[in-house]
């Protein structure tokens, strides 16, 4: 009956979540492509849901128009894909990102970092976690290792950080181990749904993050209650504010510093905008930065393709170093594009 309760509330928030999104996109949609529109079109990863997202946002993107008088709209989508894709379509102007989305917003689109986001807790980034039950037969990484395939693992996009390349690069991939084909099954989603997949019973293992496991304890303490961590990755570095180039040097700094300022002063309304960033996952506001931010990133995605190459299957020795070199060729560009970016 709880599994089929869930099942149900998971349905229900799905069909709430995919309105929102169309909402959204009808809002963009029918915004200019130019910069001289007027509206400020922002994109958001949906971390832990689309919806919660999107409610999470609002107030700092209305406090943003303010500051910036202009309009500014918000997308809100349910999977990285579609925010990958809006962004190609020149849908989107300012974006939250993390790690490879935001390396190839700033490499491939036209994009450039503005600011990068900080956390209470002082470190310089998050880590990616796996999670499982406490009881069980399927609660310990040594099981796991010796026998993935008779788990079910619940996992976050191709894209994402702490959802799939981490655990994949420092975990699975030195155990010989490859996400995407060595499980019993596997479920893909925002880090909120595989964490109750794993404490409903739904799957074995999830991949997740300290910032999302801390925020999913606050709103599921019963069933994060039934859940414990069995594996966590180095520091991650924490995500970006990409903007559009095209914008102008004046205004490119007016966001910046709107967001460098935000809930650093006294009083009431700094109180309400450190409040604001309490529901942004527990963000303690925002610093400068510029491409060479991202630096971090390119490694991690060159490190993550290397050893994909190295342990995959080839024709001959001929196609593994082909690809090795096109490996090397690009992670040599993305540098010196990220160093060319900085001011």
């Amino acid at each position: 009956m709880a599994r089929c309760a869930w099942g149900l509330a998971v349905r229900g928030a799905l069909a709430l979540l995919l309105g929102c999104q169309v909402v959204a996109t009808a809002q963009t949609a029918g915004a200019s492509s130019t910069v001289g529109a007027g509206t400020l079109r922002f994109g958001i990863l949906p971390l832990g849901g689309a919806f919660e997202s999107r409610n999470d946002w609002e107030p700092l993107l209305a406090d943003m128009s303010r500051a910036i008088g202009r309009p500014v709209t918000m997308l809100s989508v349910t999977s990285y894909e579609a925010l990958e894709q809006a962004i190609q379509r020149d849908q989107v102007d300012m974006a939250f990102l993390s790690g490879k989305m935001a390396l190839d917003a700033v490499t491939l689109r036209r994009m450039k970092v503005v600011a990068q986001v900080t956390r209470h807790d002082g470190l310089p980034g998050y880590r990616a976690l796996l999670l499982a039950r406490k009881t069980g037969p399927y609660n310990s990484l040594k099981s796991l290792l010796a026998e993935p395939e008779k788990w079910r693992l619940a996992r976050g996009e191709s894209r994402s950080v702490s959802g799939f390349i981490v655990p994949q690069l420092q975990l699975f991939l030195p155990n010989h181990i490859a996400m995407e084909t060595r499980f019993r099954s596997e479920l893909v989603g925002t880090h909120q749904v595989t964490a109750l997949a794993v404490a409903n019973g739904e799957a074995d293992v999830a991949t997740n993050n300290t910032a999302d496991f801390e925020r999913f304890k606050l709103q599921f303490p019963a069933e994060a209650d039934r859940l414990q961590v069995i594996w966590e990755s180095e520091l991650i570095p924490h995500a970006q504010i990409v903007m559009r180039r095209d914008y102008g040097p004046a205004f490119q700094k007016q966001v910046q510093a709107f967001l460098v300022e935000y809930a650093r002063g006294k009083g009431p309304r700094s109180d309400g905008e450190r409040a604001v960033l309490k529901s942004l996952h527990d963000l303690a506001g925002f610093v400068a930065a510029d491409n060479s931010s991202l630096m971090p990133a390119a490694r991690l995605a060159y490190q993550l393709a290397r050893q994909s190459a190295m342990t995959s299957q080839w024709v001959n020795e001929a196609a593994r170093q082909a690809r090795l070199q096109r490996i090397e060729t690009t992670y040599a560009d993305q540098q010196a594009a990220l160093r060319d970016g900085a001011p």
